[in-house]
This record gives structure tokens, C-alpha cells and sequence, in this order.
């Protein structure tokens, strides 16, 4: 059995100025998409310039912050945050609660956004931007993991940890390092080289989207749900019921890609 090391959350402190790990990770995350983004420009892989990527990014991180914060109170606490007495709540991210697929959505309007106004196809943007998205994600979970939240279930594993945060002393599943993994490394490796070759328009954005879903919903076996919501339909977790739409979604996309280029060579 481990014990969490119960790293200090506060990464660097200036003066009054105090710099968090979660937040350091966000930063790791979004210069690892511009660092990935930029050698694909390199080898003429994108669609987009170097000052394009920049924009994005900057677009993205709106995208993920509201609608990463819009995902958590409408998908985990809507009758919280719906009272009247707290929808300024809405907006104090700092207090915590983001939400993956929230922010997934937010960064697919800004990729609609985007892509209309600088007559980009859609599927073009998604299939560069997709491939450099995972290892951001690994940040986050490392994020995650350093705070000692979103723990995981109960094991008796020789690897199960014991969270503090948990307040009972019980071993539980690393589940953020297991997300980091899967979510994370795993998925970048899948989508990284499978894009480094020529592919019908829609494959690369069908596959992160099946990747994550798949990822995710395997993760969520091993992590403690929500205290305040439980499992849900099925004994399904919210993590995986999000999920099932977005493995549909993915596979009906990759599908239509691979269907249209076969139509299109004949």
C-alpha cells in the first residue's frame, strides 16, 4: 500500500502572488499544443500558419474555460448552481469544478468559429488540432493527481494509494495516473502517428473522439464517482455515460470519412 506524497499545491511563490500546480499544468498543456502544433507546420502538415496556431490556441483556451465550467454545472450540479441564490457561483472557477466534455464542446464551437471565418473545412482544423490535445490532457491529470483529487475506488491492489483528501484511510486506484495514461500518452501515441500519413478528411478527429470515449469510460471503473451524484443508469458513472455519445459520434464520423474517400477514388 502507498501513500500519497502530498506534494504542496502551491508550485511557486512570488511575493502575493502564488502559482498552482493545476494551473502550471494547464500552461504545460497549452504550450505542448503549440510546441506539436508548430512541427506539424513545419512539415506541412496543417492548415494553418504559425500566427494561425497562435489564435487558436487562444480561442481554445476560451473554449475550455467556459465551456469546461458551463460542462460541470449543467452535467454534475445543475440543481446547485440553478438556484438563483448562487448562478454568480457559475463563474468563480477557481473554487474548482471543470468538466471534460464541457470543455470538449467549447473548443468544438470555437474549431465552427474558426474555421468558418477563415474558410477552413471543419474536419481539416480537427484532424491538425486533434492529435496535439492529448498530452495537454496528461498535464491535467498530473495536475489531478499532485492536488490528490479524483481519486479512485477502493482496491487491494500493491499499488493502491491512500488519499488524505479521502479522509478514511483507505487504499484506493491512482486513477489519475491511470487517465494520464491512457487518456493521455496512450491516446497521443494512437492519433500522433496515425496522422502522420495522408488520411480522409474527418479519420483523425473520428478516432479522438472514439480514443477518449473508449479511454475514458475504462478509466471511470477504477475511479470514485462523484459523492454528490453516485453511479447513474446502468451503474454507469457521468464520466461514462458522456462518454457513450461521444464513442457513437466518433465512429460514425470515421465511418463517413472513410466511406466518402473510397467513393471519391473510385
Amino acid at each position: 500500500m502507498l501513500h500519497h506524497p502530498q506534494f504542496d499545491p502551491i508550485a511557486l511563490q512570488l511575493g502575493p502572488l502564488a502559482i498552482h500546480w493545476y494551473g502550471l499544468m494547464y500552461l504545460v498543456g497549452f504550450t505542448l499544443v503549440w510546441l506539436l502544433g508548430n512541427r506539424r507546420i513545419n512539415q506541412g502538415l496543417a492548415p494553418i500558419d504559425k500566427k494561425g496556431l497562435e489564435d487558436l490556441i487562444f480561442y481554445c483556451v476560451l473554449g475550455v474555460v467556459v465551456g469546461g465550467r458551463l460542462g460541470y454545472t449543467f452535467f454534475y450540479q445543475p440543481d446547485y448552481y440553478l438556484q438563483p441564490q448562487n448562478w454568480l457561483k457559475i463563474v468563480y472557477v477557481w473554487e474548482g469544478g471543470m468538466a471534460f466534455h464541457g470543455g470538449l464542446l467549447g473548443v468544438l464551437a470555437v474549431l465552427a468559429w474558426f474555421s468558418h471565418r477563415r474558410h477552413i473545412p471543419f474536419f481539416a482544423l480537427g484532424d491538425f488540432l486533434a492529435p496535439l490535445i492529448p498530452l495537454g490532457l496528461a498535464a491535467g491529470r498530473l495536475g489531478n493527481f499532485i492536488n490528490g483529487e479524483l481519486w479512485g475506488r477502493t482496491t487491494d491492489l500493491p499499488w493502491g494509494m491512500v488519499f488524505p483528501q479521502a479522509m478514511d484511510g483507505l487504499a484506493r486506484h491512482p486513477s489519475q495516473l491511470y487517465q494520464m495514461g491512457l487518456e493521455g500518452i496512450s491516446l497521443f501515441l494512437i492519433l500522433w502517428f496515425f496522422s502522420a500519413k495522408p488520411r480522409p478528411q474527418g479519420q483523425v478527429s473520428g478516432l479522438f473522439l472514439m480514443g477518449y470515449g473508449l479511454f475514458r469510460f475504462i478509466a471511470e471503473f477504477s475511479r470514485e464517482p462523484d459523492a454528490f451524484l453516485g453511479l447513474l443508469w446502468a451503474q454507469l458513472s457521468m464520466g461514462q455515460l458522456l462518454s457513450l455519445p461521444m464513442m457513437l459520434l466518433g465512429a460514425i464520423i470515421f465511418y463517413q470519412a472513410n466511406k466518402s474517400n473510397h467513393s471519391s477514388s473510385k
